[in-house]
């Protein structure tokens, strides 16, 4: 049996409409992924299945200044305690040997350390010598050269715990990325055009009236790469260059600055268009290193910007202004940004076709004169509206004056008007 055709063309067919229409590229939504880089600068990385945990002992300081601070104060304490235990433990053994312990002692013969007659008293004269209280009710005497090594060693172990014990208590208060917390960046990252060039922006600022010394910024790309080899990086970094790179990229940070980073063909952001830049996963880093004026540490603060993070046709509001004699600066628009015309096309496509940002320009220019007309009509509109009886009469009568009037002149009129001339 023939299969019965159809009424309707083949080629007016839904199919065969349907692949002579010109497709468009559909992009993929992204899939939401965890950015590399928190918005307070902690990186967000695990470590797991460390074999090697010696290796944390082999830098105890390291290791006591990175743990928290309840492990600290328990580490301290608990070192503390077990000292004066120790020395306890020394100090009852020494007068254990010496017979100082025994009840019948003989009234001739001194002690080594006088008034220790149990472990008790031995424990409070341990931490007498160690801490140097020195009630004066306990005190060593001539008659035992054991009694002085033991206090010997015990001074020095005394200061060799509070030195490290000290210095890792003010190492963690003088941490550089507290130094971090006053150095802010804007919330969100700007795409716009900036001397005919699409840029990638973003605000920095410090807080402290204190400078950084020094002071430099370093933008890098995070993202999933694949080798022409076929080899898979999922953490790729790729530094990129900003305005300040000629020289190292080194800022005088006493205002917000606005960090610009130039589209060009050596950026990963070349390729990338409005819609491109939304669907892509990429993550932008922002480092920004410096000396501390006042303490001379080194500190370093960082952010990043995902996709969702990066605001395409932006520029940033300015916040400093002259006031008095004096630059003042406006931290409730730190973030602020405004629309601004920019093509949504690629850095790459507006070098090859230079047009696009004129027609980009002109068009809201455009936009911003309709604007303008349709504001003053409406407030013209308003005023009319609002001007009533013998104001509005004259405006009318007014506008009647002004409007010139046509006279329609007949031939014989003309004539007329030829022979008098």
């Amino acid at each position: 049996m023939l299969a019965r055709k159809s009424i309707i063309p083949e080629e007016f067919s839904l199919p065969g409409l349907a692949s002579r229409v010109h497709r468009k590229p559909v992009f993929r939504d992204r899939v939401n992924k965890a950015r590399f880089i928190a918005k307070s600068g902690s990186c967000n990385l695990a470590h797991k299945n460390i074999r090697e945990q010696g290796r944390f002992l082999q830098d105890v300081f390291t290791t006591l200044v990175d743990l928290k601070w309840r492990f600290t104060l328990v580490i301290f304490t608990m070192t503390f305690l077990c000292s004066w235990l120790l020395f306890a433990m020394c100090w009852w053994l020494v007068a254990f040997a010496h017979g100082d312990l025994v009840p019948n002692r003989t009234s001739g013969i001194e002690q080594c350390v006088t008034n220790v007659k149990s472990f008790t008293s031995a424990f409070l004269f341990s931490i007498e010598v160690q801490v140097t209280i020195g009630f004066g009710h306990r005190m060593i005497t001539e008659q035992c050269p054991t009694a002085i090594a033991v206090l010997i060693f015990q001074n020095i172990a005394g200061l060799i715990i509070n030195a490290i014990m000290l210095g890792c208590i003010f190492m963690k208060t003088a941490q550089s990325h507290r130094r971090a917390e006053t150095l802010i960046f804007s919330r969100n990252a700007v795409i716009a055009v900036r001397n005919n060039r699409l840029c990638f922006m973003t605000r920095v600022g410090d807080l402290r009236k204190s400078m950084i010394i020094g002071a430099a910024v370093r933008l890098q790309v995070v993202r999933k790469t694949t080798t022409p080899e076929g080899e898979v990086i999922p953490i790729h970094q790729i530094d990129v260059q900003t305005e300040s790179a000629a020289a190292s990229n080194s800022i005088f940070l006493l205002a917000p600055l606005i960090i610009c980073h130039t589209i060009n063909k050596d950026s990963p952001l070349y390729d990338l268009s409005a819609m491109e830049l939304q669907c892509s996963d990429l993550e932008v880093i922002v480092i920004l290193e410096g000396v501390v004026e006042t303490t001379g540490i080194t500190t370093q603060a960082r952010t990043s910007y995902v996709t969702e993070e990066i605001q395409w046709g932006h520029r940033f509001v300015p916040i400093v202004t002259e006031e008095d004699g004096v630059y003042s600066v406006d931290y409730s628009k730190f973030g602020n940004t405004v629309k601004v015309a920019t093509p949504r096309c690629s850095a790459r496509e507006l070098d090859e076709k230079p047009s696009i940002l004129i027609q980009t320009l002109q068009k809201s220019e455009l936009s911003h004169q309709n604007s303008l007309r349709k504001r003053n009509s409406m407030r013209r509109n308003n005023s009319m509206r609002n001007g009533g009886g013998s104001s509005g009469t004259m405006r009318r009568n007014n506008s009647a004056l002004t409007v010139p009037k046509v006279q329609f002149l007949t031939p014989e009129a003309v004539g007329q008007n030829v022979a008098v001339t």
